[in-house]
């Protein structure tokens, strides 16, 4: 059965006509999906009984399932179990901040990238998310936590399992989905996709006029080739040279700046000549680039530890001295492994709440 939230406005409306229905129908059905966010077709009342009719009959309204959750006590983020159709599962993290509310989607079950440090990777990749799975991440989230508007679900990164841009036109056109206005409406500017730096595909996603424009955070880890291919793999067929390259001649729009994201792992990546390291990498591109310090979130089994705050707040420093804007991420859900590096496909451990 056909899930209406595979379809971009424009696939909605020639999907309408198909059926033999005026046009106007698709503004009423993307308004329950995603203005309403509505969880059966019974309450869209503007349609007539027999469209309804047809609908429930003929195609589908949830591409997921919640299975548990947990919420952490020390800040108030939520990380979600879904459940996919199939019976995989994702985890999705809500996160409250100061002013506004972000959600962390999944775009894969597993991931095939093989990043040392982080925890979903040890699956494997088993498939990629449709368009509706991903996007039902937000719709249901925003159901569960409510529509108050201190609520409200206003940003989206792209930063859970999976590496968004190997599974291009779903992340495609579940970024179309989000920004439409006549859909969910969300600006381009507060929409992140994070990839591990797949060189070919970001130059390709700069290229598509049709993908919308929105932030890229690229998982940098350390400012040599040979750390780099040590904990990231796809860095030696997509080596640190030709990614900056790449990174260094991207049109980028003003207020579009280019996230380097680094997670400090303790004695390998976090020394005061590794921050000097990275100044010079970054070079006269200052204006380019924010970089986004994660120390690490330790996961069971993990090899690696985290830096000790002095030894963060040093790396800092040094990047500062070089008027190169940085700032450290101090991960939320820590507590409950939905920290950045953490989410993994299996049932949650410890605490679980059975909905």
């Amino acid at each position: 059965m056909i899930n209406l939230k595979e379809f971009n406005y424009g696939e909605l409306e020639r999907w309408v006509r198909q059926q033999g229905w005026k046009k106007f129908r698709a503004k009423q059905i993307a308004k329950w999906l995603y203005n309403k966010k509505a969880g059966s077709y019974d309450e869209m009342t503007d349609l007539s009984k027999e469209i309804r009719k047809y609908l429930k009959e003929n195609t589908e309204l949830n591409a997921l399932e919640l299975v548990t959750y947990q919420q952490s006590k020390e800040d108030g983020s939520i990380k979600f179990l879904w459940k996919l159709k199939d019976g995989h599962t994702v985890e999705s993290v809500f996160i409250p901040e100061r002013g506004h509310n972000t959600l962390c989607v999944s775009t894969q079950v597993g991931c095939a990238v093989g990043c040392t440090f982080c925890f979903t990777t040890r699956d494997g990749l088993i498939r990629n998310l449709t368009t509706a799975e991903i996007i039902d991440q937000y719709i249901q989230s925003q159901r569960f936590v409510g529509f108050e508007p201190e609520k409200r679900i206003s940003n989206v990164v792209y930063m859970g399992m999976g590496e968004p841009l190997a599974n291009y036109e779903n992340v495609k056109k579940s970024v179309q989905i989000l920004t439409d206005d006549r859909m969910l409406g969300l600006s381009n500017r507060k929409i992140t996709i994070s990839s591990s730096g797949i060189i070919h595909q970001i130059r390709k996603m700069y290229e598509d006029q049709s993908f919308p424009q929105v932030r890229l955070a690229v998982s940098l880890n350390a400012a040599d080739q040979e750390t780099r291919a040590r904990i990231m793999p796809i860095s030696e067929t997509n080596t640190l040279e030709d990614l900056m390259k790449t990174l260094n001649s991207l049109p980028i729009k003003t207020g579009y700046r280019i996230m380097l994201e680094y997670v400090l792992i303790k004695d390998l990546n976090d020394s005061p000549e590794d921050a000097h390291r990275l100044a010079r990498l970054i070079g006269k591109n200052k204006k380019r680039y924010k970089v986004n310090l994660i120390p690490f979130n330790p996961y069971p089994g993990s090899p690696f530890e985290r830096p000790d705050e002095k030894r963060v707040n040093q790396f800092h420093k040094i990047l500062w001295q070089y008027n190169i804007g940085a700032f450290v991420r101090w991960s939320k859900g820590k507590d409950i492994s939905a920290a950045c590096g953490q989410l993994r496909k299996k049932e949650m451990e410890f605490h679980i709440k059975v909905l």
